[in-house]
């Protein structure tokens, strides 16, 4: 049997990607499912390139949905190519492990999780952006929605398997922070609210009325372009250096509790609101102790998945004609 398979996860587990990444990679693998699905009966003929206990992909349903990870335009030299499709294989190899391992467990999604996780998808995107996209790759919502729910259920048996059974002691923390004291020393940072406006006499409007009293989280909500609106335009905390040098130049100056004037940049135009400023100081264990628990706990989680998937697969039947790549 010729199996279509998806784009597999992306380097493990615990893989921190921005939304947009994820998005895109899914909607690429959705890309290669869909181009599996319409093969024409030539296709079967193929050469095999992987087979997993029964499951087939061809050479050609692979460079397909490879070529669809690929930006458009790259300049990739063969070598580098080659070394990608060698990885994307192995991505493949463990996604395929992966939703096994889930289906012989007898796991599965709901409705409901899937339109939950749809809706928190939707939600980082303004307006039908998030459909303009799907058009635009060629995908429908009944295709993601599929993929989603593979996700989700890859997701399910990863966080019985590995995530819950991870455990990362006290004196774990404290031995990594005496080992690495320098990597807790933060320079000064700033918490800063944004409104960003497309014109220069709304931004003047929005100030004015930002001035007469208005609430500055509503108005980043009502009027803000940008992605943070939904939490009142909040950036969180952020040393110099980490936004453009226009934002620097204001929220650095600028004291607590006071708004800027209006800042033109290549985005729009913004106002700025400082919360809180930090001087350069050196965390403690304990301040520092949340986040060395989520580093070692994602080092943990990492190595437990690939020790986890060696076992999948020395139980499998892997067959790859590596002379064709």
């Amino acid at each position: 049997m010729i199996a279509c398979l998806f784009m597999p996860m992306n380097q493990g587990p615990l893989s921190q990607i921005s939304r947009l990444f994820a998005l895109l990679a899914a909607l690429s693998l959705l890309a290669g499912a869909a181009g599996c699905r319409d093969r024409s009966p030539d296709a079967a003929a193929a050469p095999v390139l992987l087979q997993i206990d029964g499951l087939s992909i061809t050479l050609d349903e692979f460079n397909r949905q490879f070529e669809q990870t690929l930006p458009p335009d790259h300049a990739l030299g063969q070598d580098e190519k080659d070394e990608l499709k060698r990885a994307f294989l192995r991505q493949v190899i463990d996604r395929v492990l992966t939703l096994a391992e889930a289906r012989r467990l007898g796991l599965s999604v709901t409705p409901e999780e899937v339109e939950a996780a749809l809706a928190d998808y939707r939600r980082d995107y303004p307006d039908d952006e998030f459909d303009r996209l799907l058009q635009t790759q060629g995908i429908s919502l009944a295709q993601w929605r599929a993929e989603l729910e593979e996700r989700l259920l890859m997701e399910k048996v990863l966080a019985g398997a590995i995530h819950g059974r991870i455990q990362v002691s006290d004196d774990e923390i404290a031995a990594y922070y005496q080992s690495h004291r320098d990597e807790f020393d933060r320079p000064a940072q700033v918490r800063a609210r944004q409104i960003v406006l497309d014109s220069e006499d709304q931004g003047r409007e929005v100030l004015a009325q930002l001035r007469r009293g208005a609430s500055f989280t509503e108005m980043a909500e009502l009027f803000s372009l940008s992605p943070d609106a939904e939490n009142g335009g909040d950036l969180g905390y952020f040393p110099q250096g980490e936004m453009p040098p226009e934002f620097d130049e204001v929220v650095f100056n600028l004291p607590v509790g006071e708004l800027s004037n209006l800042v033109k940049s290549d985005y729009g135009f913004h106002i700025f609101l400082v919360e809180d400023k930090r001087e350069t100081r050196s965390l403690s264990q304990a301040e520092a102790a949340a986040e060395i628990e989520a580093l070692l706990r994602r080092a943990k989680e990492e190595q437990a998945y690939q020790e986890w998937l060696m076992e999948l697969g020395a139980k499998a039947r892997i067959d790859v004609n590596w002379q064709l790549l």
